[in-house]
């Protein structure tokens, strides 16, 4: 079995008397997405500088693909590709000159495979990295995280500055990233992005774990809001009590409610009258989201 990529052994990291994390645990394997989800100050870029060796922890262990931060060094970042949240890129130099500088200080990456991505990103390579937008420059942050096919990929909010179609074009990079046997670890307040590519996610608040779970299990527990239209009227009592059904409403023949988990007795109660529709949206992992920030 291969050792993880990623290992976090409760980590805490004080800014001054202000707490940014809070006895962490993480592991993320080799070869996974790893949806590391939470709002602006939840403690997201502590945690990625850490693995990184750009802080230092207060306390606590981080072990990133066999190595600490700190002994694993020059030759530990060779086999990242990172992208911060806060890409500053400045100069008169071109994309394509920066990127091949990059390449050059790395000893990977090809002109070939900058190319390929400039192109599905549709980016100008010969435009001056000091004139470009957010979104552009992004995209040059962008290719020079993945032009290497790095073991590991950290990710910090990605797809800030993107437009929905670029958005999903990067989507198909962390999917072919994935493929690979690479792993990722994706910071990101959007969890549509998140649900789309990973395979596990933990969320966080306020330098704390909420939770960590299976994305496909989040997501066939994330509320589903259904509402069911009936050839005859029905009763709001039948329906009331049923396990998985709340915020139930119920209006001559038809019934809105939202769901959780299993639905077995909703639609066997709903099986006893004549059905004229069922309309059922897709679970968002939105709605869990928010949901666990009330429940703490």
């Amino acid at each position: 079995m291969n050792a993880p990529a990623i290992v976090v052994n409760d980590l805490t990291k004080n800014y001054g008397s202000f707490p940014a994390l809070q006895h962490l645990d993480l592991e993320v394997a080799q070869g996974e997405v790893f949806g590391f989800l939470g709002p602006n100050g939840a403690g997201k870029s502590t945690t990625i500088r850490i693995l990184l060796d750009l802080i230092r922890p207060t306390s606590g262990y981080v072990e990133v693909l066999g190595q600490t931060p700190r002994a694993g060094g020059a030759d530990l970042r060779r086999r990242i590709g990172y992208l911060p949240g806060e890409l500053a890129l400045e100069g008169r130099g071109t994309a394509g000159e920066l990127l091949k500088f990059l390449a050059d200080q790395r000893g990977n990456g090809t002109a070939a495979r900058i190319d390929a991505l400039a192109q599905l990103l549709d980016l100008d390579l010969a435009k001056k990295v000091g004139a470009m937008s957010k979104g552009n420059k992004q995209k040059v942050g962008i290719i020079a995280a993945f032009m290497h096919q790095p073991d590991l990929l950290i990710l910090d909010e990605p797809t800030s500055g993107l437009d929905p179609l670029l958005q999903q074009h990067f989507l198909g990079m962390v999917e072919q990233a994935k493929a690979n046997g690479q792993t990722v670890f994706m910071s990101s307040h959007v969890l549509s992005e998140v649900q789309q590519t990973a395979d596990r996610a933990v969320i966080m608040r306020a330098g704390q774990v909420l939770g960590t779970e299976n994305v496909d299990d989040l997501r066939r527990r994330a509320p589903r809001s259904v509402e069911l239209t009936f050839g005859e009227e029905i009763f709001a009592d039948d329906f009331a009590r049923l396990p998985g059904v709340r915020d139930l409403v119920v209006e001559g023949n038809t019934l809105r409610c939202t769901t959780e988990g299993e639905v077995d007795g909703l639609f066997k109660m709903a099986a006893k009258h004549p059905m004229l529709s069922v309309l059922s949206t897709e679970p968002d992992l939105e709605d869990l989201f928010f949901d666990l920030y009330e429940r703490h």
